[in-house]
């Protein structure tokens, strides 16, 4: 019985994370980025965990983010060029363990990247401006996309809305 849930699970996951394909812009693996840095730059820029998650791909410990809760007005930068990436009007309770944002901020925020290193197809999620790592997008989020960016804390900055 372990099993068979296991294997539905994982069907499941997969067709979920395939479709996500079918909404996401920007596809484009050959993009030239406007930040370029060399490995000894970026290291000595970012701590190891930034480093690791934004550079190499990697994956920070759900509900261990500093943005995971966080409800402040204003916007989602890169952590690691300050590019802005989502407004957080569009940052929603996805109950993933990681900020999950609707839409991005605007045509100039992300590129999407097909990731298919777990034996599925998913959608990784670039900062247009530097090329780092910040997360995947999912076709389970809510209206008005139906999009969920699953994003990484430590990919982002965030940059508070001033009072008038």
């Amino acid at each position: 019985m372990k099993y068979t849930f296991l294997i539905v699970i994982l069907n499941l996951s997969f067709f979920m994370n395939s479709c996500a394909q079918n909404k996401v812009k920007n596809l484009d693996s050959n993009l030239k980025f406007e930040v370029v840095k060399t490995e000894a730059e970026w290291r000595a820029q970012l701590n190891d965990l930034e480093y690791n998650v934004l550079r190499e791909e990697g994956t920070e410990k759900p509900f261990t983010g500093k943005y995971v809760t966080w409800n402040k007005k204003g916007t989602f930068v890169c952590n690691a060029c300050k590019n802005p990436l989502f407004a957080s009007e569009t940052k929603f309770k996805s109950g993933t363990g990681w900020p999950s944002f609707y839409d991005v901020l605007n045509d100039k925020s992300i590129v999407d990247k097909k990731d298919s290193k777990y034996g599925w197809d998913r959608v990784e999620i670039e900062c247009q401006k530097c090329g780092s790592h910040l997360g995947h997008v999912f076709e389970d989020g809510p209206a008005p996309t139906g999009l969920r960016y699953c994003i990484n804390s430590v990919s982002l900055d965030f940059v508070e809305e001033t009072q008038k």
